[in-house]
């Protein structure tokens, strides 16, 4: 199963977001669920650090189907705007995912 865990702060600002784990629904490499989950965070995780320009911290692993990224502690008002857009609009798609796939995916929100 495919774990994805959303961190969100005390103002309910998402401030990082770890993946981990295999679907298993399908061979390697033909594996759409995998495939859509690493798309969905790598296409955010990308968003922050080439589009925004926020300095992410960010970790992969493909062999293990990990992936982790951390924002700043401190944002301008600006980057927390566009922040907030790329990281609600991926857990919008992750969510839609799930729920055709929850077999195979788990959504956790922690809130620090």
């Amino acid at each position: 199963m495919i774990s994805v865990k959303i961190q969100k702060n005390k103002d309910s600002k998402i401030v990082g977001y770890e993946v981990s784990g295999h679907s298993n629904s399908a061979e390697h490499g033909q594996d759409i669920i995998c495939a859509s989950v690493s798309s969905i965070t790598q296409t955010a995780a990308l968003g922050l650090l080439t589009v925004v320009g926020i300095n992410i911290k960010f970790e992969r692993d493909e062999a293990k189907g990990f992936q982790k990224v951390t924002l700043p502690s401190e944002l301008s008002a600006e980057d927390q705007i566009y922040s907030d857009i790329i990281l609600l609009t991926m857990l919008a798609g992750l969510s839609d995912l799930y729920e055709q796939y929850s077999d195979f995916i788990e959504i956790i929100i922690e809130e620090k």
